[in-house]
């Protein structure tokens, strides 16, 4: 297979697998399979309209294989496409929001809803999100490392196992404004009995559940 060099400059991860795809002559379902991921996935992914997974995910190790691409090439552009996006531009909803503010240390609850209230609030409110989500990420990164594990589980509840695995990986593209209630039932309640913050320094302080 064609070695593609290091890339000197990162560009959209969906332009990256588009432009290999043709190199080599191969299909988005081609790339799918040995990802283990929906062909949709991939093509979204291509068109633009799916967020560039995270440069943990596990996705990055079979495409950069099947694409011949260098092994940092797809993290890397991860990485750039995610540093570009503006935090706070787009709001929680506000059931995603009263699910986390259940979880904060009650003495903290109504100087953070007056604080986020405000026009400038929606930066803290993107940071304390994207804080639990980077915690309850990985727990779910463990998760889709244990592949026999998940295809017991995914037997065991009578799902398929590509149904499974594409849950968790949803799950870690997800961002504060596009978290949903479901991502925060299933990932982030199980995990995190409660949270606080400093707000001179956003330090968070999280608890985990035993």
């Amino acid at each position: 297979m064609p070695q593609a060099l290091p890339l000197k400059q990162p560009i959209p991860v969906g332009e990256l697998v588009n432009r290999r795809l043709r190199q080599l002559k191969r299909t988005p379902g081609e790339l799918a399979a040995a990802a283990r991921v929906s062909e949709s996935y991939i093509t979204e992914l291509m068109a633009g309209r799916r967020r560039a997974p995270a440069p943990g995910s596990d996705v990055y190790v079979t495409m950069g294989k099947f694409l011949g691409l260098h092994r940092d090439d797809l993290p890397s552009c991860a990485r750039a496409e995610r540093a570009a996006e503006r935090p706070g531009q787009h709001r929680p909803s506000p059931d995603v929001r009263r699910i986390v503010f259940e979880l904060c240390d009650p003495q903290q609850v109504k100087t953070l809803t007056r604080r986020i209230a405000r026009a400038d609030g929606s930066e803290l409110e993107w940071v304390i999100i994207n804080r639990l989500l980077e915690v309850a990420r990985g727990f779910v990164i463990r998760r889709l490392e244990d592949e026999v594990g998940l295809k017991v589980a995914a037997g065991r509840e009578g799902k398929e196992y590509l149904d499974v695995r594409m849950r968790l990986l949803e799950f870690l593209d997800a961002a504060p404004d596009t978290v949903t209630v479901d991502d925060c039932m299933d990932f982030v309640i199980p995990r995190i009995a409660t949270w606080g913050i400093d707000l001179d320094s956003r330090t968070m302080r999280i608890q985990l559940r035993s």
